[in-house]
């Protein structure tokens, strides 16, 4: 018994960790105690050696010092602001009155703002709160289904998942030792994909079945010029013009800076562009010359400033200005800014969100220490290998590694949420994916889309239960879970998609981080060995062949072994 229990280790340790967060028990403390009971065993069945627990403490010191996740409270506390600084309301009027016209109007204006909350708050509570809250009693009073209506807003809600600056990005990046930056950027394109999904879907419902998704009445309408007119041919020439001088501004700043990455030219060519429509709007309203509809105004006010936050945030980490710790907090300074031009900053309120950010911020800690313990113990006990050996033995190769990764994720999604699956389940198969030849931050942000899904299964979705507390009476639970899960179709779909066509995730590096640094040794004879033979050493953590005696200049590799 003892010798099956020696050579099954790895395997009861993960079937009790699977035990304990099953019964219940809190996940953090799940994590620690499995980890901890596991390694007194094995150091009495002599299968590990007491010095291994002497490097909890330095993990839990690398963990508390870890510069990359204080966006967590950053982005955290940001979003929070947000959700009670009016942005939301003002934005979810202006467009519902923009798309009011249309059939599902009020829908397409849910997953639209669904989106730009993403790119400023990253934190799905406060998007679909606020969502639920303005927009919810505007669908069901003309006439939306309440299922459609639910789930519209609890899919856009989630998009804070996948859409920079994600929460979910930032712990992915961390786990699998990535750049923020980098998982920010590839996941930008399956984030406008999803949304331009979830419309898509509202658009054949509107062919479908017209009376679930209503146009607004023309009463509701109230940002008409004088004359009856919409104002949406101003608005559309602001837009075809501020396009224009975009385009015209970024040839210019690539003419005049061939080194300038056409990226980078599009951000600082569309800050000025739309800084220029800002002010164009803002003249037109002091001097009342005219020139801008009421509707084109009003978008114009409502979308800059968050559109401002975003450069602040989003902007500055993909430059290179700012690291997405420096953008974090950019991001909640910025935050504070729109709260109080709205007159809604308030000591209250940021209190309450001081709050929040630290609770969700000890619960993250919390998870990854208990994480860590848990992972000593179970590459001490070489669960690693046995993972590796599972995972790789699969029929279909790389392909059947991911299907039922994938399958594994959206399984326990239905039990645990994102902080808990990125924290457990990443750290094992991310280096079995890196072995199989799989980029990792096209790995990172699939994941992500699979995850996101973990927000929306009934019946344990955390976005369903933040909509049902907002959500007037008339609404049944059964109609949100109904209405979430045509989206987690969608979500399925899109993964689907990303596995079947990798380049729709763009995993391009910028930057060449590789160091070479030239190293003069004194040698006993008063030569210098590294200046005579012109050592270079290798610093950029990839592997090095041996090189030949014969050969003039040897590489030396300093690079750190894999920790993980």
């Amino acid at each position: 018994m003892t010798e099956f229990f020696i050579a099954n280790m790895a395997p009861i340790m993960f079937g009790a960790l699977v035990v304990f967060l099953l019964s219940g028990f809190p996940v953090a403390f799940s994590l620690a105690a499995n980890g901890l009971f596991f390694g007194l065993v094995g150091i009495e069945l002599g299968l590990l050696k007491p010095e291994l627990l002497q490097a909890l403490p330095n993990r839990i010191f690398g963990i508390m010092s870890n510069d990359t996740l204080l966006a967590i409270p950053f982005f955290t506390f940001m979003g929070l602001i947000l959700e009670r600084s009016g942005m939301a309301e003002d934005l979810l009027d202006t467009i519902g009155q923009l798309f009011g016209p249309l059939r599902g109007g009020v829908a397409y204006a849910v997953i639209f703002v669904g989106a730009l909350l993403a790119a400023t708050t990253g934190v799905v509570a406060a998007s679909v709160i606020s969502m639920g809250l303005i927009s919810l009693p505007v669908m069901l009073r003309y006439g939306y289904d309440k299922k459609i209506a639910t789930g519209v807003i609890a899919a856009s809600g989630t998009l804070a998942q996948i859409i920079p600056p994600s929460l979910v990005l930032i712990v992915m990046a961390d786990q699998l030792g990535r750049s923020v930056g980098d998982m920010y950027q590839a996941a930008f394109g399956p984030g406008l994909m999803l949304t331009a999904m979830y419309a898509g879907y509202v658009l054949i419902i509107s062919i479908v079945k017209p009376k679930w998704v209503p146009a607004l009445p023309e009463e509701a309408r109230n940002l008409r010029q004088p004359d009856g007119k919409s104002g949406v041919l101003s608005l559309f020439v602001l837009i075809v013009g501020t396009g224009i001088v975009c385009f015209v501004i970024e040839e210019m700043l690539l003419a005049s800076n061939p080194k300038l990455h056409a990226d980078e030219g599009i951000i600082y060519a569309a800050t000025l562009s739309i800084a220029g429509a800002f002010l164009v709007a803002y003249v037109n309203r002091k001097m009342k010359l005219g020139l801008l509809s009421r509707i084109a105004e009003q978008v114009v006010f409502v979308l800059v400033p968050p559109l401002a936050l975003i450069f602040l945030v989003l902007g500055t980490i993909f430059v290179g200005i700012a690291t997405p710790t420096e953008g974090g907090g950019m991001g909640a300074f910025g935050a504070l800014v729109l709260a109080l031009m709205n007159r809604r900053l308030t000591w209250a309120l940021l209190k309450q969100a001081m709050n929040s950010t630290s609770r969700l911020s000890c619960f993250v800690m919390f998870i990854l220490i208990g994480s860590s313990v848990f992972g000593l113990i179970f590459r001490g006990v070489n669960g690693d290998l046995w993972v590796e050996h599972l995972l790789t033995s699969l029929p279909g190769g790389t392909a059947g590694f991911l299907i039922v990764v994938n399958i594994l994720f959206f399984g326990l999604a239905f039990f645990l949420d994102f902080f808990e699956l990125a924290f457990i389940l990443v750290p094992l198969v991310g280096p079995v994916a890196e072995k199989l030849g799989i980029d990792l931050i096209w790995f990172g942000v699939l994941l992500s889309v699979n995850m996101q899904t973990s927000f929306m299964h009934p019946p344990f979705g955390f976005a369903l239960f933040y909509l049902r507390s907002v959500a007037p009476k008339e609404v049944k639970t059964s109609d949100i879970y109904w209405g979430s899960v045509p989206f987690v179709v969608i979500q399925v779909i899109m993964v689907t998609l990303i596995i079947a066509f990798p380049q729709l995730i763009s995993v391009d590096k910028k930057t060449d981080m590789h160091e070479k640094i030239e190293l003069q040794i004194d040698m006993g004879g008063g030569q210098e060995y590294g200046a005579r033979s012109g050592m270079d050493l290798d610093f950029s953590g990839g592997d090095s062949k041996p090189e030949s005696a014969n050969e003039e200049a040897p590489a030396l590799n300093f690079s750190e072994p894999d920790k993980k």
